[in-house]
């Protein structure tokens, strides 16, 4: 259920941002749109990893330096019969982890100094399985394309509020070719937020659904659940200095000093829920 919800929220993501092509310029904008998209998640599929890890400040860490890390994370791919991903360390002392890259071959995980530090290792394997569970069911590819073509539908309004300011936008011809208009004037206000609310909902969904996945191929839910509780005590108290952009990585939701935002505008489902969601799971071995 949770993968059928995510397809239809890409659905209309993509077709809210032909929509919005169409009526800010007619069949060329439609184009032009789709072009758009289709270059953006270009970009996405081969580049995404590489910025995350870059503007989180992760450094690749060797098996003499985190041994335990490498321990839980062999034996974990071992019964998932994924690839090992490459392994980083962010130097943070809030707890926290993510997973990045387009596909199990070319996956790597990343896990904060505090999370190493404040985990047992029954928390940190639950860790561990709701990020390899993100890299299985190749999330972050999804996840990607979701915010690409958000950004595609922004990027768009954008240019037709530019248009609309300096006198080019809005003609006759424009209406004959299907743009413009009223349907335009809708779309630059309405589109980037519906936009943003779908990608929100993409990324909610897969959390879940990581969620979920985890705790089938750990066998138990107990240790995703106390690390849930531990992350979620620890984030309301110390602070991370991440982008925004990447902030959806993550396995909680990360406290900025630069921005919270919760209900509606989050990238994260509320902790209490996925935790009561968690206590009610029936796992079958």
């Amino acid at each position: 259920m949770k993968t059928l919800k995510t397809g239809l929220l890409l659905t209309a993501l993509t077709l809210l941002l032909l929509f919005a092509g169409r009526a800010l310029g007619g069949r060329s904008g439609m184009t032009l749109a789709l072009g758009l998209a289709v270059l953006m998640n270009g970009a996405a599929y081969f580049f995404s990893d590489k910025i995350a890890l870059a503007s989180s400040g992760a450094q690749p860490v060797a098996r003499e330096q985190v041994p335990r890390l490498y321990a839980v994370m062999e034996r974990l791919c071992g019964k998932a019969n994924l690839p090992m991903p490459k392994l980083y360390v962010m130097p943070q002392a809030a707890p926290n982890a993510f997973a990045t890259g387009r596909n199990p071959s070319h996956a790597s995980v990343a896990v904060t100094a505090g999370l190493l530090e404040l985990m047992s290792d029954e928390e940190l394997e639950g860790v561990i399985a709701h990020e390899l569970s993100h890299v299985r069911n190749y999330d972050i590819l999804t996840t990607s394309i979701a915010a690409t073509l958000a950004g595609a539908i922004t990027w768009l309004a954008e240019m037709g509020r530019w248009a609309m300011i300096f006198g080019g936008y809005g003609s006759s011809r424009d209406d004959e070719r299907g743009g413009g208009g009223l349907s335009a004037l809708l779309m630059l206000i309405l589109a980037p937020l519906a936009a943003l609310l779908i990608q929100l909902g993409v990324s909610r969904q897969r959390e879940y659904a990581a969620d979920a996945a985890g705790v089938r191929m750990v066998g138990h839910p107990f240790g995703l659940i106390s690390a849930l509780e531990k992350l979620g005590a620890y984030n309301k108290k110390i602070p991370m200095d991440v982008s925004p952009a990447t902030s959806s990585l993550f396995i909680v939701a990360p406290l900025s000093v630069r921005s919270l935002m919760t209900g509606l505008f989050s990238t994260h489902p509320p902790l209490e829920d996925r935790i009561a969601t968690l206590r009610n799971m029936v796992v079958t071995r």
